[in-house]
This record gives C-alpha cells, sequence and structure tokens, in this order.
C-alpha cells in the first residue's frame, strides 16, 4: 500500500500556489500504515487525559457495549471541536486512527505528535483519494477509524450535511459502521482557555452493508444518508439542536441501496 501511495504522489500535480510544498503529506500517511500509532505516546497520553476528561468534562459515554473489541471498524460522528477525536477514542481500548486537515501538518513538532497520535492528513475539499486509500488500508488491516463525514468543524447549531466519502468507504471495506453523536466540546475552548464543560456522546448500535466492488456516487450517497440519519438519532438522544440538514432520500437512491443488500 505505502508503494501505491508513493507512486500517486509521484503522479500528483505540483502544490498549489499558497501552499506549503515543504508538508510532505504522503510521508505522513505511509507511517500511519507501516508504523501506526506510537505506543509509548498514545498510551501515556490517554492514560492522563480520561481521567481529566472524566472529572473536568464529566464526560459520558453512552453505548459503549456496543462496540466490538477487536477487527476493523468505523466511528461515524459529527465534529463540533478539536478535542473530538480524542474524547471519541476514549470509547474504545485500542488506538484510532483519524483524517486531520493538512494544515494542522505545516509545523513539524505538531505533525509528529498528531501523527504519533493516529492522525493522518487530508487535503479538504480535494477528493483527496490518498486519504481515503489510507484509511481503507488502515481498516483492512484490522484497525479502528474515526470519520466526520461533515468533512469540517459545524458549531454553533444543527448538524451539517455529510459528504458521500464515509458511504464509499463502508461499501469498499464491508466493515461495521458505528454512528457516533458528541455534545458538548463545542463549548470547551475560549481562545486558550479550556472550560470545564459537560460532554456528552452516545454511540449507536454498528451498521452492516454489503462490500461492493464498483461502488457508484449515486449508491456511496445514499448509504452516507443512512449512516448520518443513525448519527442524527444519536444527536436528538443527546439533545442536539434539531434540522440536520439532511437532503431527503430520493426513490432511485432507495431502490439501489435495497438492490445491493
Amino acid at each position: 500500500m505505502a508503494v501505491r501511495l508513493s507512486e500517486r504522489r509521484a503522479e500528483r500535480d505540483p502544490e498549489p500556489y499558497g501552499q506549503s510544498p515543504a508538508v510532505d503529506l504522503g510521508g505522513f500517511r505511509e507511517r500511519s500504515l507501516q508504523r501506526g500509532v506510537n505506543p509509548v505516546i498514545y498510551w501515556v497520553l490517554r492514560a492522563l487525559l480520561v481521567p481529566v476528561f472524566l472529572v473536568y468534562f464529566r464526560m459520558q459515554r453512552i453505548g459503549r457495549e456496543h462496540l466490538p473489541r477487536s477487527g476493523p471498524l468505523l466511528l461515524a460522528a459529527n465534529h463540533r471541536s478539536f478535542l473530538d477525536p480524542f474524547v471519541i477514542g476514549t470509547l474504545v481500548r485500542r488506538p484510532v486512527y483519524y483524517m486531520a486537515k493538512r494544515e494542522l501538518f505545516e509545523k513539524r513538532w505538531q505533525a509528529w505528535i498528531l501523527n504519533a497520535l493516529g492522525a493522518f492528513p487530508v487535503d479538504r475539499g480535494a477528493g483527496d483519494g490518498d486519504a481515503m486509500a489510507t484509511a481503507r488500508e488502515i481498516l483492512e488491516r484490522g484497525d479502528c477509524v474515526v470519520l466526520f463525514p461533515e468533512g469540517t468543524r459545524v458549531r454553533p447549531g444543527p448538524l451539517g450535511k455529510p459528504r458521500r466519502g464515509v458511504g464509499r468507504l463502508a461499501l469498499e471495506t464491508g466493515v461495521p459502521v458505528a454512528p457516533v453523536a458528541v455534545i458538548g466540546t463545542e463549548d470547551v475552548r475560549r481562545g486558550w482557555r479550556i472550560r470545564p464543560r459537560k460532554v456528552r456522546l452516545r454511540v449507536g448500535r454498528p451498521l452492516h452493508y454489503p462490500t461492493v466492488e464498483r461502488c457508484s456516487p449515486s449508491l456511496a450517497g445514499a448509504v452516507t444518508e443512512r449512516i448520518w440519519a443513525c448519527v442524527s438519532l444519536q444527536w436528538d438522544w443527546l439533545g442536539g439542536e434539531a434540522g440536520t440538514g439532511r437532503e431527503p432520500e430520493s426513490e432511485p437512491r432507495a431502490r439501489e441501496v435495497s438492490r445491493a443488500a
């Protein structure tokens, strides 16, 4: 997989104007595939953060019993704060991997720490195939990936509209997809100040979809809508603001998903 990523990087166009060419996005992705998380940094930081989350943020985790303890798992969640990957990571007792915007990898020290904690870069808005390929390879080897279908942080207000990447990834890998809702993290940060706010997470039962050889955009979109509907149910249960921005599922899409199942 690392070789395929290197070949794709070599074929890509030069960096767009205004973006630093020194940021080796492919290198960070390859490190996630070849080395994985740094166990010392990951478990030490987790041991420090979990008590802080439970006490300072009064973190409440609902539905953890639905999550498998081993095997590939895709966690699809809404995104409100920079804290979301960290609090979602406490839902399982194993390392999680997640996509992070490329801008976070422009500082070497920050990029090294994030990569050691399981983050790999994604070029948002560019249909980053390399990032999706990295997530797919991590899932295929049996690990856990956190994906934010909204594509960016959405705060405050209702949930944003999901992108169809999560549906595509679910169909290409056939791994269970657990819908997760997070609420309260958007109120934690005020400038550089971290305030004590109650944070709650709720996990639904994992969804299962068949593996397809060729995933059409319409099929990926239909599966994404179904996954996001389950995320919305968890969000509503937590008391999140109504009005998810989801578009009604068209009849052809519904039929296509039914045929695939």
